[in-house]
């Protein structure tokens, strides 16, 4: 999340006190990632230390923040790196050290996520008509978002049950006896690579 692109975008429309910038923040993005005063004060004083921003009552933007906001509306967001995902992590940890253990997990997990998405439809249908119109869009497109990353979820978590229920119990006891006879690294390493290395010593 680039809160300092954040900040430089809403100081585009003119100068503003650090509370007025985290609030616009937050009601732009319907307080999906919320900020508190210090996040925006140090970077505030990161922007003002690079030249992209002024205080004297109010902050303001430079010309060379206004260099730098240009070069982010220009720049596609990248996805080489994507950000970690406690589900994804659980979900892996599971599949290499308790395979028994990722059916309840997959379901105890859908019924969240089913809630949570319930719950984030409702909102979005009860504010839609509080929304002042102009901020409608940004407040909109931010919780279509999130829908639509929830909805992602629950896909992929039907396509992990796929997975698993194409599995029989040889398959699941397999991957548990090899990695209590030699740790999670045997579920990386082929049979016949690590009996062939086994054979060499």
């Amino acid at each position: 999340m680039s809160v300092k692109h954040a900040l430089l975008a809403l100081l585009n429309l003119g100068p503003n006190t650090a509370y007025q910038l985290r609030v616009g923040f937050e009601e732009a993005t319907d307080h999906s990632w919320p900020l508190n005063d210090g996040q925006v004060s140090q970077t505030l004083a990161r922007l003002e230390r690079d030249g992209l921003v002024e205080h004297d009552d109010t902050w303001s933007i430079t010309s060379m923040g206004r260099e730098e906001l240009n070069g982010w509306w220009a720049a596609p967001v990248s996805r080489t790196h994507p950000a970690r995902d406690e589900l994804v992590i659980k979900l892996a940890m599971a599949a290499l050290t308790n395979p028994g253990r990722l059916v309840s997990i997959i379901s105890r997990q859908r019924s969240a996520t089913m809630s949570t998405l319930h719950d984030i439809t409702m909102l979005k249908r009860d504010e839609s008509a509080e929304t002042p119109v102009e901020r409608d869009i940004a407040w909109s497109l931010t919780l279509d978002f999130r829908i639509f990353q929830i909805e992602a979820e629950l896909r992929w978590l039907d396509h992990v049950e796929g997975r698993l229920s194409s599995l029989d119990q040889s398959d699941i006891a397999g991957i548990l006896s090899r990695v209590g006879a030699r740790g999670p690294r045997a579920i990386f390493v082929p049979a016949k690579a690590s009996a062939k290395k086994g054979s060499e010593a």
